[in-house]
């Protein structure tokens, strides 16, 4: 069954309660303090987790610029930044050691270590530019499935099925085939659409002014692109998600159908001193003005959700 980043979840922490209907947990959650969330527990439901050297797949469909791929393909490269030049704190590697405390407190506690993978670019849109989620999986399958999560990142004039209504994005699972064996296994997929045209007011949210509830002015998007900063932030959250709850049988809270997850469970928290409307207290970059919470390769910057802390039941974030 497959996980998703809601646009409706990720607005959940600026609406009113009585604009959208969501389960009563998810909506304690969102109007919470941040640090009044002790009685949320998240289960552990003996399933295996995402373990040893793991590449990132990405799967470009449609029209992106090289700049835009390099945005997502340095947010990979900065989640393991131990082989790369020191990254000024706070940064992304640290924001991502945060899941190591999932696999210290399941029963079969082993490492992971992500590194980037093949890109494989689709730019004639082969599929078309209207998808369902069939066909992301049929997409998703084009990357190697073996020690791998394939991702599956669809540009601004593609339409997806539930995207914009539900859903930023998704992750799940599928059976593949593995290369050179007469055998079948399981492997992970995540889907991101790029919410720029489409509606950035639910997907790329701090980055732009949301459709409903407090608005406050956006802030500026580090890397200077609304739709590639906001799909950061959605790869961010299912690549955490991934990680712990990759068969559905990990680490979630609520129901099967509808779980919260690792980042899903802290809506609208990216800083300390969070509330509706405001992400919290971030960086600011004195140059360009662009708000952060984490440095990564090459000199990026990005904006990460807080991680729900299985240890402490609370968000934690990097500021």
């Amino acid at each position: 069954m497959a996980s998703s980043v809601s646009s409706h979840v990720l607005l959940l922490f600026v609406l009113l309660v009585s604009l959208l209907q969501f389960n009563s947990e998810a909506r304690r959650l969102a109007l919470s303090p941040q640090n009044d969330q002790q009685n949320l527990l998240f289960h552990y439901h003996n399933g295996p987790l995402l373990g040893g050297k793991i590449s990132i797949n990405l799967i470009w469909y449609g029209k992106f610029k090289p700049s835009q791929r390099a945005i997502v393909s340095d947010f990979i490269n900065s989640v393991s930044s131990s082989s790369k030049p020191r990254t000024e704190q706070p940064s992304v590697a640290k924001w991502w050691k945060m899941t190591e405390k999932y696999y210290h407190l399941s029963k079969k506690p082993s490492s992971l270590v992500i590194s980037l993978g093949e890109q494989i670019l689709d730019e004639s849109y082969s599929l078309g530019k209207s998808l369902t989620s069939q066909q992301i999986v049929k997409l998703a399958s084009k990357g190697g499935q073996e020690n791998a999560i394939n991702v599956v990142l669809t540009a601004a004039d593609v339409a997806v099925e539930g995207f914009c209504v539900n859903r930023c994005g998704t992750h799940g699972s599928a059976l593949g085939s593995i290369k050179g064996k007469n055998k079948h296994s399981k492997f992970a997929y995540i889907w991101v659409g790029n919410s720029e045209t489409q509606c950035p007011g639910q997907c790329a949210w701090p980055f732009h002014q949301p459709i409903y509830g407090p608005q406050s002015p956006p802030l500026v998007a580090p890397n200077n692109d609304v739709g590639l900063d906001g799909m950061v932030i959605n790869l961010a959250s299912l690549l955490a998600g991934t990680a712990t709850n990759p068969f559905g049988n990990g680490y979630f809270q609520g129901p099967k159908d509808a779980p919260l997850e690792a980042a899903s469970a802290c809506p609208g928290i990216y800083g300390k001193g969070s509330y509706p409307g405001y992400a919290g207290d971030l960086l600011v970059d004195p140059m360009t003005g662009a708000s952060y919470n984490a440095n990564g390769f090459n000199g990026r910057k990005y904006l990460l959700p807080a991680l729900f802390d299985p240890s402490t039941s609370t968000c934690a974030t990097l500021v």
